[in-house]
């Protein structure tokens, strides 16, 4: 397993990650804790968590059980210090989250607080924040999005407030470092310009949407992780599926996302299926297992920090963790660049 450095914390973080977001709805806690134990057999010792989580669905009645689950792993093995715990705090729009609530300096204390609860430990290795509360132009919100109206004075009273508390955080052992998510390059730059300035913790990482179906970061955010030692953790690698080929011709197998997440969140589009045929068709070229080209490809970008790939299974698990003993050639990257060519931003 490569490791890579997790911004200038001085952490290290392996090539892949390992994302809890359905443990407690689609994977069982014993399921989630044999995820784990495999993991770290292999070399991976970074999860991701949210508050907010699980999904698939949404609920008030099972939030905050991933963490939970990752939780009654540390609390049964003992192995906190082997692990690389990230959580998140949820911005504004979830009632049964703060009534709706965006992140203030006032509910980082509490979220904090909570998923120390939950993941019965003491400290938490990287503490991201899930979504700003401006707005962002992720989750296919990109096709509208118009900055027009933010009041910037009021983003970065904002931003100031928020570092002064999560620096408390710091300052009192709960957090060792801190991330963004779903986040832009001139949101990425203030953060570093006011940390930078004193105000608080210096970002580490973007965790950000980016496969080869969604190369949003290829441009800006790209530049700005390069030149600011920001690295990538990249969130649904596999497009939620759509790349391993499970959903062509019209399937949709049992248990899978799709099956209880209609439209996967709008990724479901007319031209999404015509570019995972051409990436298929290139995995096939090359005698390459989709997954492992998929996830290898990511671990090929110069901004990559680490890659988070969620298994509902854990066969899943196992099949993808095959995908460190992959390098891929000149003449495979350059048809994967082909493809991109011809099939841009499908959703």
């Amino acid at each position: 397993m490569k490791m890579n450095p997790l911004g200038r914390t001085g952490i290290i973080v392996p090539e892949l990650c390992l994302g809890t977001m359905t443990f407690g709805t689609q994977t069982p806690e014993a399921e989630g804790h044999e995820q784990i134990d495999i993991s770290l057999d292999a070399g991976l010792n970074f999860l991701d968590t949210a508050e907010m989580y699980p999904v698939n669905p949404i609920s008030a009645e099972t939030q905050g059980d991933s963490e939970r689950v990752v939780g009654t792993w540390l609390a049964k093995t003992g192995r906190r210090d082997d692990v690389i715990v990230a959580t998140k705090h949820s911005g504004n729009g979830w009632d049964h989250i703060r009534n709706k609530a965006g992140i203030s300096a006032a509910s980082i204390p509490e979220a904090i607080d909570g998923s120390l609860e939950r993941l019965q430990t003491d400290y938490i290795d990287l503490y991201q924040f899930h979504w700003p509360n401006r707005g962002s132009y992720m989750f296919r919100q990109n096709w509208t999005f118009d900055p027009s109206k933010q009041n910037r004075a009021a983003i970065l009273d904002h931003m100031i407030e928020t570092l002064e508390a999560l620096q408390a955080a710091v300052d009192a052992g709960k957090i060792r470092s801190f991330g963004l998510s779903n986040e832009s390059a001139w949101g990425t730059s203030e953060w570093l310009r006011l940390s930078e300035a004193g105000l608080g913790p210096r970002v580490a990482s973007i965790q950000n949407e980016y496969s080869l179906l969604c190369r949003l970061y290829d441009t800006d955010l790209a530049e700005l992780s390069v030149n600011e030692n920001v690295g990538l953790l990249a969130f649904s690698p596999l497009a939620t599926g759509l790349l391993t080929g499970k959903y062509q011709g019209g399937a949709v197998p049992d248990g899978s996302r799709l099956s209880v997440s209609d439209g996967l969140g709008g990724r479901v589009t007319a031209r999404v299926f015509p570019a995972v045929d051409a990436y298929l068709a290139i995995a096939q070229k090359h005698g390459l297992d989709p997954v492992h080209m998929a996830l290898a490809w990511c671990r090929t970008r110069p901004f990559m920090a680490s890659a988070i790939f969620g298994a509902t299974r854990t066969t899943q698990l196992k099949h993808a963790l095959g995908s460190v003993d992959v390098t891929l050639s000149q003449e495979v990257l350059d048809d994967l660049n082909q493809a991109h060519r011809q099939h841009p931003q499908v959703y």
